[in-house]
């Protein structure tokens, strides 16, 4: 049955509003918002703040408090979860509840749902509504690595770069402290946080020495660090590799790696992926099926050209988020931004599905959906 009232479409952007709420600690699981309302009045709100602790369902219950709920709606961005985990299933603490009517946003598409939840609430007599249209695209948004992951086991992959108003990304000599500004920074920082991994290649890391932390103020979360280095050339004295195993470190090296300078790697604390394949884009797709059984739905690739390259080249990215700083460079041997094979014909590029533009103090931030998942 589609939302009927003007009220039911308020209350699920409530909910869908909630769910942003636990962006960065909620991963592997979605984000999910809720609300509970009867007779008009909203009795309770809640959302999943944290992995392995409750749900927004069940939060959004014990906001009522003493409050009766027989008979009340409760609208959530995505569909009750009708299976065990680390919490209960939602569905029956709804049952439970007296809730009598379910609007919901979004589908799960994983395994463990696809419509589950919603057909045991229905089942018992609950009346289910889901959501179509903006709404129901809306809440998909808000869970793109989540679906991502749970229809295809690879990560999303979010694309983060910074660029000189003609396209490049460092000078001839390798140069790129600093293109964007200091607020550009802190705001790539804090998409650190929201992610499970950062990700760069060999390059990057003996060019910068990167630590690929999010250093800003209010984070909980520090993501896994991922190095693209088919030889396992990152050095043991590397900021990356002395902080691991305390800070997660994965290399990702191909066959030809040395046993010896991977089993150095792992001695000092990292984890070292095997990746597979004829070529590179082939290595990426192997590199993200095993990231992704390892449970990292979301990554942020910071490059630099070459990865980035065989990324695109390997149609593993879907969202672009670009830096464009008021600099010119010049110099046919400064660096692009993507490298790789790229595409012949200008009909065969990629087209973005959304474009957006934002001002960051002196620079500009451009963001691209590639893909919706």
């Amino acid at each position: 049955m589609p939302l009927t009232t003007k009220a039911d479409a308020e209350h699920l952007e409530r909910a869908i509003e909630l769910a942003a709420n636990g962006l960065g600690g909620v991963h592997p699981n979605p984000l999910v918002g809720a609300v509970i309302v009867r007779d008009g009045v909203v009795l309770g709100e809640g959302w999943h703040a944290e992995h392995g602790g409750p749900h927004a369902e069940i939060h959004a219950i014990a906001a009522c408090g003493d409050a009766d709920l027989a008979g009340a709606t409760m609208y959530v961005s995505l569909e009750p979860c009708c299976h065990e985990g680390k919490t209960p299933p939602c569905t029956d603490a709804i049952l439970a509840a007296g809730i009598g009517r379910v609007v919901a946003a979004s589908d799960d598409p994983s395994d463990k749902a696809a419509g589950r939840g919603l057909g045991i609430l229905r089942d018992e007599g609950v009346e289910v509504d889901v959501a179509a249209g903006e709404l129901a695209r809306r809440a998909r948004l808000v869970n793109q690595a989540f679906r991502k992951h749970a229809r295809t086991g690879r990560p999303w992959v979010l694309f983060k770069s910074a660029m000189t108003l003609d396209g490049k990304v460092a000078t001839r000599t390798g140069d790129s402290r600093w293109i964007s500004d200091e607020s550009s920074r802190a705001r790539a920082h804090r998409w650190r946080a929201t992610v499970d991994a950062v990700v760069v290649g060999i390059g990057t890391a003996l060019a910068d020495d990167p630590q690929l932390t999010a250093r800003v103020d209010g984070v909980h979360h520090q993501p896994r660090r991922v190095v693209f280095d088919a030889t396992a050339r990152l050095p043991l004295t590397s900021q990356l590799v002395a902080a691991a195993p305390e800070l997660a470190l994965t290399v990702v090296v191909s066959r030809a790696a040395p046993r010896s300078a991977t089993e150095a790697l792992e001695m000092a604390g990292a984890d070292v992926i095997v990746a597979s394949g004829a070529n590179e884009p082939d290595r990426v797709h192997s590199a993200l099926e095993q990231l992704g059984a390892a449970g990292i739905t979301a990554i942020l690739l910071e490059g630099g050209p070459h990865l980035a390259g065989a990324f695109l080249d390997a149609g593993e990215i879907d969202e672009v988020r670009l830096f464009l700083a008021p600099l010119l460079l010049g110099g046919s041997a400064a660096r692009d931004p993507l490298e790789g094979e790229g595409v012949e014909r200008i009909s065969e590029a990629l087209r973005a599905l959304t474009l957006d533009c934002e001002r960051v103090a002196d620079d500009l931030l451009v963001s691209a959906r590639l893909r919706e998942w």
